[in-house]
């Protein structure tokens, strides 16, 4: 590795078009839309089936058939299962949530199987199992219990391995992978206390030290998961801009470095609890003058931010996973505690409004499964970019999921509200439905919020519009300039609109191989023109204003997640019917339950795209931040005032608190 003075020390200039001194509290709104611009991935050199979606490009052959896993990889991923199963029955969930901590011995078991490298190359000592065989083993642990998933992803998805096998030199896979496939916990830390999707506030700082050898990392990480028990982190710094000696001029930015957890001058403050995942290992980790080694930057200065959002491409695919775990689980409570229970005579089950519900888990529960077996094998084969796929796999499934599990507390009752931990007590089954409820919850907040993932989506998926655009999408554009952008802008559309009138939707022989979910890519193929034209009319509508419109970016968004999940389950039931016959029939059902389900959401969407209150709710909402309304608030005592501020402070220095770092091995 080179040092840190060395000609190698930069990112290229389109990694890092933003320089330090833009980065930190105080910035402009600019230039946090330009830090943000400058990570994110704008080539698209492979084909995207979800981009093509937003387009009006529904190209069926991206997705199906459906991909073919190699054999070696089956076979390996189907041997690992069974000893992983085998292990997993010997672990208790109902310990880790009492205890709010995963025992050790578990975790040396869990190491032990390999479990800690099952996405490490074998080279490494890794097990090399595909994302596919990695997505299974995460939601079978994620039964015995959520926080099981979490140390995993945290580590396996986030953590040092993914960036240092994408990103890390040569050097730094020798030796740090290895080490990861042994038990060595790892964690990702970005987020600050006033650091969270906006990376461009970031505070904690790493400067090189006058020879080039090493750099003294400053400032406070929140919520590092794993972070209390790993013993290795990547963490995120602002390196400053600076000149060396001989005239030199390095930009500096935000950098990644892996970090020792046993190096001076690191303090975990705090293991924060929360209302779910028990079990996590979640803390506040100080940083005061801790020499980190040239050696151990992940790439270039001012790559930080690639790196971290290359790595979540298809590092979100963990969580998906963990929600086709929860879709199972409350599928088969919901069918056996149904047939269970009786009132007025009959199963509750057969009640229609419990039964709507039932349907409702039951065809999302396949649907989970199919969208995120697809888009790991999509990652798998690695011929398609699966950005967008990940990203709304991610968003809808998570969404999904909690609706899940709301509904399943429901069709529960007062059971689904009182804790396994009572319901044994009083000597009935304890089903932890509450727990499940609290556990899902947080992620539609982990690796990118709902909202900011409706953002992101909508960015990449019309980021055909806005380059064709130009000026036209520009806020600070001239009327010159953006008379001149319309001519452009005219030549695309012109070519570009006419695709979207009509399609093979519209022919009632498209797509017969699937039998009767055939009409359900018909619809799939309409929406998504019918989506694309949408599209353009808000760019005609809004122009540069359409970035500030995110209600209706988020609704598009939904919409070509709903259309993602009907074609996964069509794809995938038309699957099963060729390799299992025996299920075929099933899956046919309950793909089409999906999509009709679907279908409707998709017309509602569409309709609340022009029906809403968006801009009376800005308006009420511009008013209520403005405090007109705090008469409202009157007649409660809010308890919290008093115990401390809404951000806690993190300035950067030496720690006053206990160490709370620990060691399972």
């Amino acid at each position: 590795m080179s040092s840190a003075t060395d000609s190698t020390t930069d990112s290229p200039i389109e990694d890092t078009p933003v320089p330090a001194s833009d980065i930190g509290a105080g910035i402009t709104p600019e230039q946090a839309r330009a830090v943000a611009e400058a990570a994110r991935e704008t080539g698209w050199d492979r084909p995207s089936f979800a981009k093509g979606l937003y387009l009006g490009s529904f190209d069926l052959g991206l997705v199906h058939p459906w991909p073919t896993p190699d054999p070696a990889s089956v076979a390996r991923g189907e041997e690992f299962m069974e000893r992983l199963t085998a292990f997993a029955r010997t672990m208790s969930g109902q310990v880790i949530e009492r205890d709010s901590r995963i025992p050790d011995d578990y975790m040396r078991g869990l190491a032990g199987l390999g479990v800690f490298g099952m996405k490490i190359p074998e080279e490494y000592g890794g097990l090399g199992l595909s994302l596919v065989y990695y997505g299974r083993a995460l939601a079978l642990l994620g039964s015995v219990h959520p926080s099981l998933g979490a140390l995993l992803s945290a580590h396996l998805s986030i953590g040092v391995p993914e960036p240092v096998k994408v990103f890390g030199s040569p050097e730094q896979k020798r030796e740090y992978l290895p080490r990861c496939a042994e038990g060595a916990i790892t964690a990702f830390l970005l987020t600050e206390p006033d650091v969270g999707s906006d990376p461009a506030r970031m505070g904690s700082t790493a400067t090189p030290t006058d020879d080039g050898d090493a750099y003294i990392l400053d400032g406070v990480k929140l919520w590092t998961t794993n972070g209390v028990i790993a013993e290795l982190v990547v963490a995120m710094a602002v390196v400053p801009a600076r000149t060396d000696p001989d005239g030199t001029v390095h930009k500096g930015g935000i950098s990644a470095f892996i970090v020792e957890m046993d190096s001076p001058g690191i303090t975990v403050e705090n293991r924060n609890a929360f209302m779910g995942l028990r079990g996590i290992e979640n803390g506040v980790t100080r940083f005061h003058q801790v020499r980190v080694p040239a050696a151990n930057r992940l790439g270039r200065e001012g790559q930080g931010l690639k790196i971290a959002l290359t790595t979540l491409n298809t590092g979100r695919l963990s969580i998906p996973a963990l929600c086709v775990a929860s879709g199972r689980w409350s599928l088969k409570i919901a069918r056996e505690w149904s047939n269970a229970r009786t009132q007025w005579g009959r199963p509750v089950g057969e009640h229609e409004a419990v039964g709507k519900k039932i349907a409702f888990i039951a065809a999302s529960a396949f649907a989970l499964d199919a969208v995120f077996e697809l888009s790991a094998e999509l990652a798998d084969a690695g011929q398609k970019d699966v950005r967008i796929e990940a990203a709304l796999a991610k968003l809808w499934a998570t969404e999904t999921s909690c609706r899940i599990a709301d509904e399943l507390v429901q069709i529960r009752g007062g059971r689904g509200f009182e804790t396994a931990e009572s319901l044994a007590a009083r000597g009935e089954r304890a089903v932890p439905a509450e727990q499940q409820l609290r556990d899902l919850r947080i992620n539609r907040i982990f690796e990118g919020s709902s909202e900011i993932m409706r953002l992101l989506i909508a960015r990449d998926a019309v980021d055909a519009h806005l380059a064709a655009a130009g000026d036209l999408a520009s806020l600070d554009a001239s009327l010159s300039d953006k008379a001149r952008a319309a001519v452009g802008a005219s030549g695309f559309y012109a070519r570009w609109l006419p695709k979207l009138v009509a399609g093979a939707g519209m022919d009632p022989r498209s797509y017969a191989g699937f039998g009767r979910l055939a009409k359900q890519l018909r619809f799939v193929e309409r929406s998504s023109r019918r989506l694309a034209r949408q599209t353009f009319y808000g760019m005609g509508r809004w122009q540069a204003k359409l970035e500030r419109k995110q209600a209706f970016l988020g609704r598009m968004v939904d919409i070509g997640a709903e259309l993602f999940a009907m074609t996964a389950c069509c794809s995938r039931a038309e699957m099963l019917l060729r390799t299992q016959p025996e299920h075929g029939a099933g899956a046919y059902e309950l793909a089409e339950a999906y999509c009709e389900q679907a279908r409707v959401r998709v017309e509602e969407l569409f309709d609340q795209l022009w029906r809403n209150t968006d801009d009376s709710d800005t308006a009420l909402t511009r008013k209520v931040l403005d405090g007109h309304y705090t008469w409202l608030e009157a007649g409660v005592l809010d308890q919290s005032e008093g115990t401390g501020p809404w951000i806690a402070d993190a300035s950067p220095g030496p720690s006053h608190k206990e160490n709370l770092h620990r060691n399972y091995r």
